[in-house]
């Protein structure tokens, strides 16, 4: 007799959607789970807010950009306006001692008597240099050259001859101011007031220059740019 065939166990029937398989059966895996959607609330855009906010405020600032160092060779601002300042005092002095030459022998607020005697100065034979050019003529020449170099256009020239000339010439005027001086003290016994204002103001302009020089403004050579 033959023995009965076995039969299979019939398949379980397909499990519900959503039923992961058992973790402990052969082969079972685990059914993915949807990710939950996210959801947006009022205080997670506040936060966010917040924080891009907070990004800005803490980028660093920029700095103002730093102009460039002029230079050994640039005077001050302060020694540029004082000097040109004082040599365009000069220069108006000198006009109007060079007009009163040519037409009045009498000078405006000086005493024409004793020490101070402005008139016996500006008309003395002394008031003329190898009897030919006068004394204010030559002050007034001086002053329009001295203008010209202390101006803040020329002390910032990078051309050294330029700043030689301006050495060299103070230190002829103040020669030339010393001989003055003396020519009054020892020679007439005479002070011209206006004279003197002059012989000041060079004095003050070759003190100011001679520093300028022994600090290198407008002497030394520029640096070349890199």
């Amino acid at each position: 007799m033959a023995a009965p065939k076995q039969t299979r166990a019939p398949r379980p029937a397909s499990r519900p959607a959503g039923q992961s398989k058992d973790k402990g059966t052969r082969g079972g895996r685990p059914d993915p789970q949807p990710a939950a959607p996210a959801r947006r609330t009022g205080n997670g855009q506040r936060r966010a807010g917040q924080a891009g906010q907070a990004g800005q405020l803490s980028r660093p600032t920029p700095r103002p950009a730093v102009p460039a160092d002029p230079g050994p060779g640039t005077a001050p601002g302060w020694l540029q306006l004082t000097t040109w300042a004082l040599s365009l005092a000069g220069l108006g002095v000198s006009v109007y001692l060079t007009v009163a030459h040519y037409t009045s022998s009498s000078i405006l607020a000086c005493s024409d008597n004793g020490l101070v005697n402005c008139a016996a100065v500006t008309t003395s034979p002394e008031s003329m240099v190898f009897g030919v050019f006068p004394v204010a003529v030559l002050g007034l020449a001086f002053y329009v050259f001295m203008a010209t170099v202390t101006s803040p256009w020329a002390w910032r020239a990078t051309w050294p001859p330029l700043g030689w000339a301006r050495f060299g010439s103070v230190i002829v005027g103040m020669l030339f101011v010393l001989y003055l001086i003396y020519t009054e003290l020892f020679t007439l016994d005479a002070i011209c007031l206006w004279c003197t204002s002059v012989h000041v103001i060079t004095f003050l302009l070759f003190g100011l220059i001679i520093f300028s020089a022994a600090a290198g403004y407008g002497t030394a050579k520029a640096a070349p740019a890199h």
